[in-house]
């Protein structure tokens, strides 16, 4: 399973997903809990209050609370604020530079777990020559700092992502069917000819014109795949087979066993009352040549591929599915083996490339580059795929390089960090196209995952799905809601992301949620047995109430009735 981001302490940072587990650091400066109620604790004595939840360190009508205003007695009190970030930086191991400052929500650290890093309120940004130039950033001066706005809120997060994904209009390719199997039609798909083109019989039988009985004569009848047959005259019958072309002037088909033939008189007896036009399928009875029969925006489903070869198709005009880079950051990952000495197992690199086709992109293998900000740099700009998928790295650590890496490229900023649990520190950016360093980017979009895996799934449903649905065409789906059985507890501020399970209904009742335990940032035990992720909002939700319900792109149509971790 993969580790957090590279900003968190060596000390092991319990998961308080239930508000029972302490957050451990190894220097004593866990700031908040889970729940956003308990003070900060600094081993160096109270901290100036720079990035507290209720008081923001800056704005347009006064300095920041916990700070004497510049040019009324400020100097000494200042001094003093820089003396004992220097003692904090000292602590961490620190450069001596002025920190950057990334605003952090109460509740969740730079992983997008619960807990804080002192990490983060700290560390400056690495290989970073032109802090100013970077959104959010923080001059080095004497002025008190201003920390980057608050994070987006989950849903204008989402949105943003679909937004991108729609900012141009898809490129349209010809594909044959034997491979537009999962491509989304670029254009709708109208019949070619009348479905059925003629008159066709429903059954194996007799076809009859006329009152009965009906003389017949010897002979195998009519077959499908011959061409027209003479006017059938009134009182005469034929045998027919499924699918063979209908005489002109037939009143009915009559079924094989609802048929006596007398052969030694010729003649056909009905056993049951014939209705005019039983067992035949008109012509044009299913489409008319030009009729819609799929918008634009369908997946080709195999009965999609079905419907279009019987409409007349030989190609379909289909979008092509978005390509996608992954990149696996972190120095302490595993691809192989047991964990060992502070070494721990990628989890992300299995798991991403099969989820990102699942959602209709095709994904290159995963690229581990470690904690290296010159081969991220190179990665990026050698990239020709529509979507670069980063995993870890997105924090302010000293070594999460993904922000300083894009300021250097020139890349836009979509989304900064979303106020959800887990997941917070993930974010979207567009690229500079190839050969154009700065401007208005035009290049291929990037989603920063988290470095924790049930992080990086938030990441994923948050950012990458929307996003990708609209690099494939595919329409904008309606929210989902269901019942939730059980209180789920919600971030103070922000929304959760929790793993969940359809059960049906009992005696009469409605189909419903359960939330599944094993929910941490950093466990995929919870999400493996689910299939659908609950959005709650903030304060969360009592028993009974509906939610937002995200599935999952193999969850199953039946409802699981089991499970082994509620």
């Amino acid at each position: 399973m993969t580790g957090p981001d590279r900003s968190r302490p060596t000390g092991p940072v319990h998961d308080p997903t239930d508000g029972t587990h302490p957050v451990h650091d190894p220097i004593g400066l866990v700031r908040d809990s889970t729940d956003g109620t308990h003070p900060a604790r600094d081993a160096i004595g109270p901290a100036p209050d720079l990035v507290g939840a209720n008081h923001p360190a800056h704005d347009a009508t006064g300095p920041a609370p916990g700070l004497a205003p510049a040019g009324r007695g400020s100097g000494l009190a200042h001094e003093e604020a820089e003396r004992a970030v220097e003692q904090a930086l000292a602590l961490v191991g620190g450069s001596s530079r002025r920190p950057s400052l990334r605003w952090e929500a109460p509740g969740e650290g730079p992983d997008g777990g619960p807990g804080s890093d002192p990490g983060d309120l700290t560390a400056a940004l690495p290989q970073d020559p032109t802090p100013a130039d970077r959104p959010g950033s923080r001059v080095r001066s004497s002025a008190p700092p201003s920390p980057p706005p608050p994070s987006l809120a989950w849903d204008r997060a989402r949105a943003a992502a679909a937004r991108a994904g729609r900012a141009g209009p898809p490129a349209t390719i010809r594909l044959p069917l034997d491979r537009a199997l999962g491509h989304v039609l670029a254009e709708a798909l109208g019949a070619l000819t009348d479905l059925p083109s003629f008159d066709t019989s429903a059954m194996d039988g007799w076809a009859v014109a006329g009152p009965g009985p009906w003389a017949f004569g010897a002979g195998a009848g009519l077959l499908a795949g011959r061409g027209p047959a003479t006017a059938l005259p009134d009182g005469a019958a034929v045998r027919i087979a499924t699918g063979a072309r209908v005489p002109p002037d037939t009143t009915a088909v009559i079924r094989s066993e609802h048929a006596h033939a007398d052969e030694a008189k010729g003649l056909l007896h009905a056993r049951r009352p014939v209705v005019a036009g039983q067992d035949i399928r008109p012509r044009g009875q299913e489409c008319r040549s030009g009729e819609q029969l799929v918008p634009a925006g369908t997946v080709v489903t195999p009965a999609v591929l079905g419907l279009a070869a019987a409409a007349g198709y030989d190609a379909l005009p289909a979008v092509p599915r978005p390509r996608v880079d992954i990149l696996v950051l972190g120095d302490e990952l595993l691809a192989a083996g047991l964990p060992h000495d502070g070494l721990i197992r990628d989890a992300l690199g299995p798991m991403l490339g099969p989820w990102l086709r699942a959602l209709g992109a095709e994904v290159s293998g995963p690229r581990r580059l470690g904690d290296d900000a010159e081969a991220l740099r190179e990665a990026l700009t050698e990239s020709d795929a529509d979507l670069i998928v980063t995993t870890g790295g997105t924090a302010a650590g000293p070594v999460d390089h993904v922000h300083p890496v894009l300021a250097a490229l020139g890349a836009e900023l979509l989304v900064d960090g979303a106020a959800v649990r887990p997941g917070h520190p993930m974010l979207l950016a567009r690229l500079p196209a190839p050969g154009q360093s700065r401007g208005t980017p035009d290049g291929p979009y990037l989603v920063g995952l988290p470095g924790n895996p049930l992080a990086a799934v938030s990441g994923l449903l948050t950012l990458a799905e929307p996003l990708l649905a609209g690099l494939a065409g595919r329409p904008e789906q309606d929210a989902y809601r269901a019942l939730v059985h059980a209180e789920v507890h919600g971030h103070p501020h922000d929304t959760r992301l929790v793993p969940v399970v359809h059960r049906a209904g009992r005696a009469g009742g409605r189909d419903h949620v359960a939330p599944l335990r094993y929910n941490g940032p950093a466990m995929l035990r919870g999400i493996a047995a689910a299939d659908g992720l609950a959005v709650v909002p903030p304060g969360g939700v009592r028993s009974g109430t509906e939610v937002e319900i995200l599935d999952l792109p193999w969850a199953p149509a039946t409802p699981w009735t089991e499970g082994c971790f509620t």
